[in-house]
């Protein structure tokens, strides 16, 4: 009974100091990396499709490793925003998804560019850039929501920024 007990203590360490990543882990090659960032999409479409996304999935609850409409989590909202709106395959957990595109200045932020932020000492999280300091993500208090860059929290958060 002990050991299970440990067990499953050291899972849920594990699990929140990874945060917003998966079980479904899936390791992308250079290649698939590359193809992905080489197509850019006209930034008046992408935002009419990604404020069309937002309104199918406002509030859908938080879930660490969801990607349903019964809970997702940062990562899984943007691998499956980008796979079925966009028809472009993102690696599943956010640290994946940080390696891919091109980093660029929070100055030069377009619509449908990755941000990320450093929220814990090991985890990160992930949303999608739409326009005028504006950002679209999965919360965990939230859900998925629309928040603002410049709010204290996520300023004071910012990591980086990729343009896929």
């Amino acid at each position: 009974m002990k050991r299970s007990v440990s067990r499953l203590i050291i899972f849920v360490g594990i699990s929140f100091l990874v945060s917003c990543g998966s079980i479904q882990k899936r390791h992308f090659s250079k290649h698939e990396s590359r193809s992905v960032a080489n197509k850019p999409l006209d930034p008046s479409y992408l935002r009419k499709v990604l404020y069309s996304h937002y309104n199918e999935w406002q509030g859908v609850r938080y879930q660490y490793g969801g990607l349903s409409r019964r809970g997702i989590d940062c990562s899984g909202f943007v691998h499956l925003t980008f796979k079925s709106k966009l028809g472009k395959n993102l690696p599943r957990t956010t640290g994946m998804q940080a390696k891919i595109g091109q980093e660029v200045r929070r100055d030069d932020l377009r619509v449908g560019d990755l941000v990320f932020f450093r929220v814990g000492k090991s985890s990160n999280h992930v949303g999608i850039y739409l326009e005028n300091n504006k950002f679209l993500h999965a919360s965990q208090k939230k859900g998925v929501t629309i928040s603002r860059l410049d709010h204290v929290y996520w300023k004071s958060n910012y990591w980086k920024s990729v343009r896929i």
